[in-house]
């Protein structure tokens, strides 16, 4: 990421990042609960549209709901149950700070997703292939050698 300790290089950084470095912008505390169900040793994960949150902090603090539309450039969540009326009265959905969140439940349907995350959550078990020992030479029989030499007379003479 960034190694420059100045407020204004940081933003500019957030703000010009690419996907691919953005997509970091967005984990998620776990519910410690759900993290032992699962067998998920880490404390984050990449919030993903599915998932059951409840927000931990802020105005919108002690509501929950699932996870409609992220927003990665901004850093903001979509929650389908909070929600506010526009003047028109149109129902519109409220953006949440994604630091403000924390993940009660894992949407799984994506197999690369759930693998990822077992694959992390399962320690690596090292087994050591036995070394085969090189068997002993053993001498070839006469009649083979007869039969070879035999071979290479025949080429000799044609």
């Amino acid at each position: 990421m960034i190694k420059s300790s100045q407020a204004r290089k940081q933003r500019r950084f957030r703000l010009t990042a690419p996907a691919h470095a953005a997509q970091h912008f967005v984990r998620v505390g776990l519910d410690k609960q759900l993290a032992k169900k699962l067998g998920i040793k880490r404390r984050t994960v990449q919030l993903s549209k599915g998932d059951s949150v409840a927000v931990v902090s802020g105005a919108k603090k002690g509501k929950s709901g699932k996870v409609i539309r992220v927003n990665m450039k901004r850093g903001f969540a979509y929650i389908d149950t909070i929600t506010r009326k526009s003047a028109k009265g149109k129902e519109l959905n409220v953006p949440v700070y994604i630091s403000n969140l924390k993940i009660t439940d894992l949407n799984l349907t994506d197999k690369y997703r759930a693998g990822k995350l077992s694959l992390k959550a399962q320690p690596k078990v090292v087994e050591k292939k036995e070394e085969k020992k090189p068997e002993a030479m053993s001498a070839p029989e006469p009649a083979e050698e007869a039969k070879v030499e035999e071979k290479a007379v025949e080429a000799m003479v044609k």
